[in-house]
């Protein structure tokens, strides 16, 4: 049996052909035009998405048997506003999620209705990409179209009613509305109330997972395959991303790069962000996910290169970006290119270069915005540390929708986030920690046992270059052989704590304040490597 998954992106359609292993068997991507009809809007028209997939499905099959088609999933960009009027028809073209024209509806939200009332009925305040304030746009700007409306719907689930009749939402993508009850998974009929439609003109609730429909006997010809083919609710595109790399359950998170930039952070518990800077949603797994979302973030590589430089070889420009020039670089970057959503909610935020000189290069440039798109996400990693989640699994990156444009990020991120990711073997990282600590004169040598770091480094880092010179101990498997581990451990945090080395787990750094032993530091690190969890690398 084969399997279809829909990617509704913001520039195009991605297909994927599968079997009932989960291998892959074609792909095949369809582009559409995005429209910017004013500064700061952004929009599509959906009869393109349709167009795209009805052209995309039957390439996807070239070679195939359609007939062996069983199943059909769809996600996709999130937020954005289709509205249907009494004949299914499409009334307007959908306001996207990264379009900035709500500035005076969020306002209104958040300062009138109060943020309060909108996180006790969400569980989030109003931001610009979300779907209500776009609605209350209508009403104001264009009351004949919002006359019109019949039924309101977002990106991915247009398809599926296009495929099935029905209309349909998940939780997941009906989460970033601001019209959901999340904790309760519900619409809140206060919120409707407040933008002025009702309960009947919103789509049925599903989990992701659940069976909406079949396929309509027309839309399968077209498709070359069968009417009975289920149809499954989808989800939106952060969280169908974070069930493709693990992160489901409790304490899961990942990092999604495409035209925007997200931290997803996965819970079997409703729980919500009582600042509001970062998004609480319904996950695809059942449950919920906090997340921190920033509007531009490969897009910002992209407009530098094909815009500013007129290049598309990407990989080139990124050659002069050496190990030893991250963290380096007097340019920065501030990736508002949008406005931003996580954490700063600003959508009159705008980008910036800083710095420049006039030997300032083109890969000073690239590597500011890779920078710049970094420390942006980490804006939001922080507030999570902030709620007690620095404990977190976070060590698993997807790409999508432009992530190919990143390939230095990885080594960007690294040095960033002063921890490794696991794109990197851990023999190899070991190798390259330990070549950098001498070359920086942070080790004494071997002769005296001391290591005395000149300079504030990771703890995650010096754990890892500790555990090859000690040969290398399994978390959790190995003790070191000259004392018991839980009374030395002990005994070294106590030191640690009373010298003020260990400045605390909130900022992620060690900066000792003496020299210290090797077997001292490597039996206080290994035991923190066992509570982040295996060799001190994540999860």
């Amino acid at each position: 049996m084969y399997y279809i998954g829909i990617d509704l992106g913001t520039s195009a359609v991605k297909l994927l052909l599968v079997d009932e292993n989960g291998g892959i068997l074609n792909t095949v991507t369809r582009e559409y035009p995005l429209e910017f009809p004013q500064p700061g809007w952004s929009q599509q028209n959906p009869e393109d998405w349709k167009r795209a997939v009805f052209e995309g499905v039957p390439q996807l099959l070239q070679g195939f048997d359609g007939a062996q088609v069983a199943g059909i999933g769809c996600g996709g960009q999130m937020h954005g506003l289709v509205v249907l009027d009494e004949n299914d028809q499409v009334i307007r073209p959908a306001i996207l999620w990264n379009d900035g024209r709500t500035a005076a509806q969020v306002d209104y939200l958040n300062g009138t209705v109060g943020k309060e009332t909108l996180a006790r009925l969400t569980a989030n305040i109003a931001f610009a990409g979300f779907t209500a304030p776009k609605i209350l746009w209508m009403r104001e700007n264009e009351p004949e179209n919002f006359a019109r409306i019949r039924k309101i719907m977002l990106p991915k689930d247009y398809i599926n009613y296009i495929l099935t009749g029905v209309h349909c939402c998940d939780y997941s993508d009906a989460s970033g509305m601001l019209l959901l009850d999340v904790e309760h998974k519900r619409w809140s009929e206060e919120m409707l109330s407040i933008c002025g439609v009702t309960a009947e003109q919103m789509p049925r609730l599903y989990e992701s997972y659940e069976v909406v429909g079949t396929v309509k006997p027309d839309a399968a010809q077209r498709l070359g395959i069968s009417a009975d083919v289920k149809v499954v609710a989808g989800a939106g595109d952060n969280a169908a991303a974070a069930v493709g790399t693990g992160v489901v359950g409790e304490g899961g998170c990942n990092i999604s790069l495409g035209t925007s930039g997200t931290v997803f952070i996965s819970s079997k518990k409703f729980g919500m962000d009582p600042n509001n800077a970062l998004h609480a949603f319904a996950h695809a797994d059942g449950g919920w996910h906090l997340m921190g979302c920033m509007l531009s973030a490969a897009s910002c590589n992209k407009w530098l290169c094909d815009d500013i430089l007129k290049t598309t070889d990407y990989a080139a420009e990124q050659q002069d970006i050496t190990p030893e020039k991250l963290g380096r670089n007097h340019v920065y970057f501030l990736p508002y290119l949008m406005g931003e959503r996580s954490p700063i909610n600003d959508t009159n935020a705008r980008g910036t270069f800083i710095g420049m000189t006039m030997d300032t290069t083109r890969s000073d440039l690239v590597q500011a915005v890779l920078e710049g798109v970094a420390f942006a996400i980490r804006d939001s990693f922080e507030v999570a540390r902030s709620l007690g989640l620095g404990g977190i699994g976070f060590w698993e990156i997807s790409q999508d929708d432009g992530g190919e444009l990143i390939s230095a990020a990885g080594a960007v991120m690294r040095n960033t986030w002063d921890n490794p990711f696991r794109d990197v073997k851990a023999g190899a990282w070991y190798e390259d920690a330990v070549r950098y600590v001498y070359e920086n004169g942070m080790m004494q040598g071997t002769s005296d046992a001391t290591f005395s770091p000149a300079a504030a480094s990771s703890r995650g880092m010096i754990a890892a270059i500790l555990h090859r010179l000690e040969g290398s101990p399994k978390a959790g498997t190995t003790s070191f052989s000259d004392v018991e581990p839980d009374a030395y451990c002990a005994d070294a945090a106590a030191w640690a704590a009373k010298e003020g080395i260990i400045q605390g787990y909130e900022d992620g750094t060690f900066r000792p304040g003496a020299p210290i032993t090797r077997q001292q530091l490597a039996a206080m690190l290994f035991r923190y490597a066992v509570w982040m969890g295996e060799e001190g690398t994540g999860r």
